[in-house]
Formats: structure tokens, C-alpha cells, sequence
């Protein structure tokens, strides 16, 4: 191999040099080298070399194989407008096969444009695999959107919650549902669970009979339900009682039902309280096509019945049974 000689020399005058201020191995100052002061100058002094020093340089480097550098192919990105809209058409073109309009499902549930497709198909599969047929599960979405963009590791709890804490009857299962979709679309934790344990509390004990009432909330619908009976003269007790003997009573609205209904009771038909506490099933029938009209005929007539036998009669038994009184009183 050629090599090329360079050579140094190097010569001082008046040069001093001390085995404590330089490493021969190294052939440069030692870091303990002492500067005692910056503030005047002092001579700095080199080691001596050899005066006939040699380096010796290599003309080329040694030769190295060099690998070439192959760069993966770059693939196009698809254009992400165009992917997003082929992937919403693909979207609304499933739900349409199954019979869902997909414009109404946006207008009711609009998280519905990001769900997707393959979480979609997921829940209707199972769905299906639990027996719901295709006219059911439109059904079902129709009256709760948002089962579209539930997970099935959303819904599963649901189920398993009414079968094994709500004692819900594996053949019943379709049933509750069907007549409450609501239910899936609520968390167990959260709204299911808290509801179960409020209407035990108040003795409502067989739930599996009122399962349309386990996706109320307890603090917006149910409690305030019950303080409104106890602001027209029930005691809570009698308000709690009122409610387990008919539960259907959390379903009716205060504005809607129970005020409009209970001043007729009150100043049209001068009834007391203790019949309500009887029969609080009075608030389930139509103010204006039973109540009115059959309180209105016993006026006509001169007669009086108890609550329940004016009400939960047909109107030909109750036809029948005006004539018989009067009759009798005749």
C-alpha cells in the first residue's frame, strides 16, 4: 500500500517541559495541568518532539462492499374526500338493504354518519342470531336509533343484566325488549342498574314485570313523580303505596296526566282522596272519552258508583248497570 510521508518538525526556544504537565502516551497536556491565575499572562509551553517525527497517512481508504439502497414502491394515497364518500354510500346503501331509511336514521341519531360500516353490520348480526327477525329489528330501530351505533360489546350487558339481575325469563327476552328497544341504548351502570335498585327499594319487587321502567331515570322522572302526590295531600307513605300498587303511574306525565285529571277529580266529581289511594288506576283512563262522559251520565241519572266499577266496566256493561239501579231505585 502507498503511503505518503509527512514530516514535522518542531522546535522552541527557550522550551521547558515536566512530566506532570504532559502524558507521553498521548503526547498532549494532562486536564490537571495547573493555570494558576488568568489575570497575567504566562508562556505556554509545548511538548517537545521527536525532531524527526513521521506520520504516516494512507493514500485511499480501505475498499468496502457498499450495499445499494433499494426504496420501497410508493403506493398512490387514495384522495381521502372520495374514500370518505364511497365509504358513506356503501353505508347507506347496506342500511337501505335492510330495509332502514337512511335519511330518517341521520335526522334521529346524526353520530350515525361516522359509525362504522363493519360495527353496523356486527349488531344487526347479532341481532339476528338472537332471533330478532328483520321486520322486528326495523321496529326497534325505528323507536331507538341508537342500537345502529351501539357496539355489541355494548349491548351484550343489557341482556345479560335482565337475565341474571332482573330475572328475566330467557323466552321473555324478545318480548321485553320488543316493547321497550329503549333499553338497549341504556348504560347497565349507569341508568339500568340505579333503577332496579330504587323501584326494590319502594317494593317493587318482581321488576321483571315492569321492565319498560328500567330505562327511566330515578332523579328526572320517578322521584318527582312521587313528590307530586305528595304535594296534593298523600303522604309519602300513601304516595309510595299508590305507586307500587299500579307502577305503571311513572309512565304518565305530571302536566299531561295527572293535574288535568286529578282537578277534575277533585272540583267536577268532589270525590275524596282515599279512593285515589285505592285505585290510583283511575289516572290510567282517558280524561275525556271515559272519565268525563260516565261521570256525566251518573250525574244525569242520579246515581253513584265507585270508582272502579265506573270505569273499569265496558260501555255496555255500564249502560246495563245505570238501568239496573235505576230500576231497583224505581
Amino acid at each position: 500500500m502507498h503511503q505518503q510521508t509527512i514530516h514535522f518538525l518542531f522546535t522552541t526556544s527557550n522550551s521547558s517541559f515536566t512530566s506532570s504537565s504532559f502524558h507521553p502516551k498521548s503526547g498532549f497536556h494532562s486536564p490537571h495541568c495547573e493555570f494558576a491565575s488568568l489575570s497575567r499572562p504566562r508562556n505556554v509551553h509545548f511538548p517537545i518532539f521527536s525532531l524527526n517525527a513521521t506520520l504516516c497517512l494512507p493514500l485511499k481508504l480501505p475498499h468496502t462492499s457498499e450495499v445499494p439502497t433499494i426504496s420501497p414502491p410508493i403506493r398512490p394515497v387514495p384522495h381521502q374526500p372520495n374514500l370518505r364518500r364511497s365509504q358513506f354510500r356503501e353505508k347507506m346503501l347496506y342500511l337501505e338493504s335492510i330495509g332502514l331509511d337512511f335519511v330518517s336514521l341521520i335526522n334521529h341519531n346524526p353520530p350515525i354518519v361516522s359509525a362504522s360500516l363493519s360495527d353496523i353490520k356486527s349488531t344487526v348480526d347479532y341481532m339476528t342470531s338472537l332471533g330478532f327477525t328483520a321486520i322486528e329489528f326495523r321496529r326497534i330501530a325505528g323507536m331507538c336509533p341508537e342500537i345502529i351505533t351501539s357496539r355489541v360489546s355494548d349491548i351484550v350487558p343489557v341482556f345479560t343484566f335482565l337475565l341474571r339481575e332482573v330475572c328475566v325469563n330467557g323466552s321473555d327476552l324478545k318480548r321485553v325488549i320488543n316493547r321497550r328497544p329503549r333499553l338497549l341504548a341504556c348504560s347497565v351502570k349507569q341508568r339500568l342498574r340505579p333503577t332496579l335498585y330504587f323501584l326494590q327499594s319502594i317494593g317493587i319487587s318482581e321488576a321483571n314485570k315492569h321492565t319498560y321502567l328500567l330505562s327511566t331515570s330515578v332523579e328526572e322522572k320517578l322521584i318527582p313523580r312521587i313528590e307530586y302526590f305528595e304535594n296534593i295531600g298523600f303522604s309519602h307513605r300513601d304516595a309510595v303505596s299508590m305507586f307500587r300498587r299500579f307502577p305503571q303511574l311513572f309512565n304518565y306525565s305530571v302536566e299531561g296526566n295527572f293535574e288535568p285529571k286529578f282537578n277534575y277529580f277533585v272540583v267536577e266529581m268532589g270525590r275524596d282522596l282515599r279512593e285515589l289511594k285505592e285505585f290510583p288506576h283511575y289516572f290510567s283512563f282517558s280524561l275525556e272519552n271515559r272519565i268525563k262522559p260516565r261521570h256525566q251520565c251518573c250525574v244525569e241519572k242520579g246515581v253513584c258508583f265507585p270508582l272502579p266499577v265506573l270505569l273499569k266496566m265496558s260501555e255496555a256493561q255500564f249502560r246495563d248497570r245505570v238501568e239496573v239501579l235505576l230500576s231497583s231505585i224505581g
